[in-house]
């Protein structure tokens, strides 16, 4: 390990297997960190894993467990002082209020709200000790702005802001910062490629227009954030909703 890497600290990923997660898992590594790539598909994280090269652990969590969050905190801890914790695992399924079934809400809020509360969790527990650390939490425009289909998941989100906030106050006095970034579409595996193909040109062009810009987001795009949010130019930020959205956006 190099001194760099030393200075830098271990960072773990949740939802690192791809998407979003996985563009700000290389973020990380290539910023000097020891990565964890957390997720629950064992591929992806080997996959990303890969990609990064020995500076890179994957590990298979459900990160709606308790118990299973705490030893990926406890697996990560021990290649190195804890500094960056990102949940950024998610789902984003789609059903009216009236079609939500019980199974649907259940998955949705297991795996975008307790799992980002345990992760919280287990990363403030190991960061205090050290004086020091950074917590980022992935919300979405949909925690501001009314979408169809999208109710359970806004809850969700809404909830992530807020225990951002929350945490921020409490770890603050331990030299903790606590931020959230929040994206508009971006085109991930998750959001594109569940279309078909024809229709993918005219999903991304219609999203684009949305924007004053005129862009559709990109995974890295949310990675620059969290590396700005998690930088010592970022010093004096917490408790922030970092929106990375083009515009579509302005609460």
């Amino acid at each position: 390990m190099t001194n760099r890497e030393e200075q830098r600290g271990v960072a773990v990923v949740t939802g690192g297997g791809s998407g979003l997660g996985r563009e700000i898992a290389l973020m990380l590594a290539r910023e000097g960190h020891t990565v964890v790539v957390a997720d629950i598909d064992e591929a992806a994280a080997n996959e990303s894993t890969a990609l990064i090269g020995p500076t890179a652990r994957a590990h298979v969590v459900d990160a709606a467990l308790h118990e299973a969050v705490e030893a990926l905190a406890d697996a990560a801890e021990a290649l190195g002082p804890l500094a960056v914790w990102v949940n950024a695992a998610g789902v984003a399924d789609l059903a009216t209020v009236a079609e939500t079934t019980p199974e649907f809400y259940e998955r949705i809020r297991r795996i975008n709200q307790d799992g980002l509360f345990w992760g919280c969790s287990a990363a403030a527990k190991r960061m205090i000790p050290h004086g020091r650390g950074n917590i980022i939490n992935i919300a979405s425009n949909a925690a501001d702005t009314p979408m169809v289909k999208l109710a359970v998941y806004a809850m969700t989100k809404a909830a992530a802001n807020m225990v951002t906030r929350t945490l921020a106050l409490e770890l603050g006095p331990h030299g903790i910062r606590v931020n959230c970034v929040a994206p508009g579409f971006i085109a991930t595996p998750m959001t594109v490629d569940r279309l078909p193909p024809e229709e993918r040109e005219k999903f991304l062009a219609a999203n684009a227009a949305r924007s004053p810009l005129g862009l559709t987001g990109v995974p890295g795009d949310v990675a620059a954030a969290v590396r700005y949010l998690v930088s010592d130019d970022a010093r004096f930020v917490t408790g922030h909703i970092l929106r990375v959205n083009g515009g579509t956006a302005m609460p």
